[in-house]
């Protein structure tokens, strides 16, 4: 007799519930290591112990109008450190952008006082001359391929050449004509160099346009299409191009941002003191540069924010003010500032190994 077996049906029994396994690949980091990885948090924690230190060892920063000077002196800086921190993000850097401050203000002043024209016309000319330097170095690093290093310091040393050259051959000296007295430059001045009062401090307008500035360009990093297109050229340009970024808009535009912020910096110098010595301006671009790199910008590209070369600017006019109100050698500003610097160069290092670390 034959017997005939049934298969039992398999039942599925679902898993007992329990802790949720993980394989590593998506460990989140502790808090304090997420913080530390954006780029702004580092130099955020160096102000705040610069002034700290500064405030013990330099009693007279205690005074409000003290600080207010300080915060002038950061924000002439700052301004410029905003766009030059957007390029280096982008993966360029401008070594004219010192010089082409004193081109715009030298462009304007020359302009209306050779012409006896109104200052608003040499501040129109000047500004579209400014973005025309700007545009010149986007588009020859575009179509030459060659290194920012390179383009950028062939304008350095033209501007430099024609600051002087032209200053001499139009006034005869080093330095341009008082236009105080002539037409729209009282309106001028409240715009670019007006000074208003809070708690019976006077502070000048340029720390107000360093943080609406401030402000746009986080916007514009961290909200807009373009602020991605920045981050995306800095990164890998080639990679960014094989996705639709427009990658020789975006260059081009940069440097006419650089240009931007020479322009209004150059403004307020010329509408502060009424005149421009030609030769100045060398070595403002490494201060613009170091600010940025101080405040979380990688020269490689493709990290950074706006918010961070605030800090970086207001720890340069931090130090530089509080190292005179300490009675110290001034002399010891160039050095704590390559201090700052050598030490944010290794702090990033640290911070983008960490921010990549699984």
């Amino acid at each position: 007799m034959s017997m005939t077996q049934q298969a039992t049906p398999a039942v599925d029994t679902p898993p007992a519930p329990g802790p949720k396994q993980s394989d590593g690949r998506t460990r989140q980091r502790p808090l304090a290591l997420r913080l530390l990885a954006r780029p702004e948090v580092g130099v955020f924690l160096g102000a705040v112990a610069v002034l700290v230190f500064f405030l013990f060892a330099a009693p007279p920063v205690r005074d409000g109008s003290s600080m207010a000077n300080i915060l002038y002196q950061s924000s002439t800086i700052g301004i410029m450190a905003l766009p030059v921190a957007l390029l280096m993000i982008g993966g360029e850097f401008d070594l004219s952008a010192g010089v082409a401050v004193i081109t715009s203000a030298l462009t304007a002043s020359m302009l209306s006082y050779q012409l006896t024209m109104n200052v608003w016309v040499g501040v129109i000319v000047a500004l579209l001359v400014s973005l025309a330097v700007g545009a010149f170095n986007g588009w020859l690093l575009v179509k030459t391929g060659l290194p920012s290093f390179l383009v950028t310091l062939g304008t350095f040393l033209i501007l430099q050449g024609v600051n002087l050259a032209v200053t001499k051959l139009v006034t005869g000296n080093v330095a341009t004509d008082d236009i105080s007295d002539m037409d729209g430059f009282s309106q001028a001045q409240k715009l670019f160099a007006s000074t208003f009062e809070v708690g019976g401090v006077n502070v000048k307008i340029t720390v107000v346009w360093w943080l609406v500035f401030a402000a746009l360009a986080t916007w514009v990093l961290l909200r807009t299409k373009y602020g991605n297109w920045i981050f995306a050229v800095g990164g890998n340009k080639h990679s960014a191009r094989a996705v639709g970024v427009p990658v020789t808009f975006t260059k081009i535009s940069l440097f006419m941002l650089v240009g931007f912020g020479a322009w209004f910096v150059g403004m307020h110098q010329l509408f502060s003191f009424n005149t421009v010595q030609s030769g100045e301006g060398v070595g403002q671009e490494l201060i613009y540069i170091a600010a940025a790199v101080i405040g979380g910008c990688l020269l490689t590209g493709g990290y950074g924010s706006a918010i961070g070369p605030v800090f970086g600017a207001f720890m340069f006019g931090m130090v530089q003010q509080g190292i005179v109100y300490a009675g110290w050698n001034p002399d010891w500003f160039k050095a704590f500032l390559g201090v700052m610097l050598l030490g944010a160069v290794l702090i990033n290092l640290w911070v983008q190994r960490t921010a990549t670390r699984r």
